[in-house]
């Protein structure tokens, strides 16, 4: 069975996560051009899980189309993936911090997987959380 190993990671703490499967990775997303709510004195001291940051980033053209573009490319990368009875399939998305754009994406990516292809597991880890 496939699982889907979703990141969220800080470029500027930590560099890109460790793939431990032997695999050498998979496919990494940066957030950065997308408009950082961290620059914002109300979202500070909270995260892409919080719902005020949820909904800013929502209401963002930016992070919806960039989210757009993920589900075409993961999508059939997961579809190939169980046709070919793969057991893993990596994907990662950094930001400055790991706090914001990155820790949104990473949650939204496994929501979505977790709708359209119920009958695989997905393991979601915000490294700087």
């Amino acid at each position: 069975m496939l699982k889907v190993r979703i990141f969220s990671f800080s470029y500027l703490y930590n560099g890109l996560p460790e793939d431990t499967t032997g695999n050498g990775g998979g496919f990494i997303f940066d957030c950065r051009y997308i408009y950082n709510p961290g620059r914002r004195r109300e979202f500070v001291n909270l995260t892409g899980k919080d719902e005020p940051v949820k909904k800013f980033l929502d209401g963002q053209k930016e992070m919806q189309d960039f989210l757009g573009n993920i589900y075409n490319i993961i999508d059939p990368a997961v579809e190939n993936y169980i046709s070919r009875n793969f057991t893993d399939l990596m994907v990662s998305f950094g930001c400055t911090g790991g706090q914001h754009r990155s820790v949104y994406s990473a949650q939204k990516l496994a929501e979505h997987i977790n709708q359209k292809f119920p009958e695989i597991k997905t393991e979601l880890t915000h490294i700087n959380l």
